[in-house]
């Protein structure tokens, strides 16, 4: 399962809403947290809205939770450092709208497909075309970053699978090289087929 390209079907409300809406709203919504919550009061509040309106939109929270464990170690990481740095109602803070943006992104990918999103993306840069922006170019960049992500979490999935079956610690030779020669592949195989449909 990861954060992108998970499309559960479905009639609720956020289903209904157009993918331009949601992608703006979701926008919206992130800047707003990053303004307003700026206490564990107030991460309270945020957390118990995102959590109405997923239950409002019929979306199993349990679906959210999953989703969250994919960025667990990024956030410990962040939180770590914002011990160090500040003390730990900033880091709950810090980490807790990270979170919760991250779920509502997930919230977003779940009631939509992807088509739709890049599709909506696409509408909304059509009219710089006429200043010479490339907008088929970014069209295609931004399917294909929201291609590789998942592909990235697959890579890293099976060289940690690799490294626990080898009895192996956690050590940047051994866990960032492979992913790196992984990822570079998969950009090489990219770049073959879109140089095959004849994309520069």
């Amino acid at each position: 399962m990861t954060v992108l390209g998970d499309y559960r079907p479905g009639a609720s409300w956020l289903h209904r809403l157009p993918a331009g809406a949601k992608l703006l709203g979701l926008g919206l919504l992130i800047i707003a947290m990053t303004v307003w919550v700026d206490a564990p009061a107030r991460l309270g509040v945020a957390a118990g809205i995102v959590l109405l309106g997923a239950l409002s939109a019929r979306l199993n929270v349990w679906a959210l939770i999953r989703q969250l464990r994919q960025v667990l170690w990024v956030v410990g990481f962040i939180f770590a450092l914002q011990i160090v740095l500040t003390d730990w109602r900033r880091a709950l803070v810090v980490c807790g709208v990270l979170l919760l943006a991250v779920s509502l992104a997930a919230m977003v990918t779940l009631t939509t497909r992807t088509t739709d999103m890049l599709d909506a993306a696409t509408r909304a840069m059509t009219p710089l075309a006429r200043f010479g922006f490339p907008v088929r170019q970014v069209a295609i960049a931004l399917a294909l970053t929201i291609r590789s992500i998942p592909l990235l979490l697959e890579i890293f999935r099976q060289v940690d699978e690799a490294r626990r079956a080898r009895g192996l610690r956690v050590s940047p030779r051994i866990v960032f090289v492979p992913v790196i020669v992984g990822a570079l592949k998969a950009a090489d195989d990219f770049n073959e087929a879109l140089i095959a449909r004849g994309l520069d």
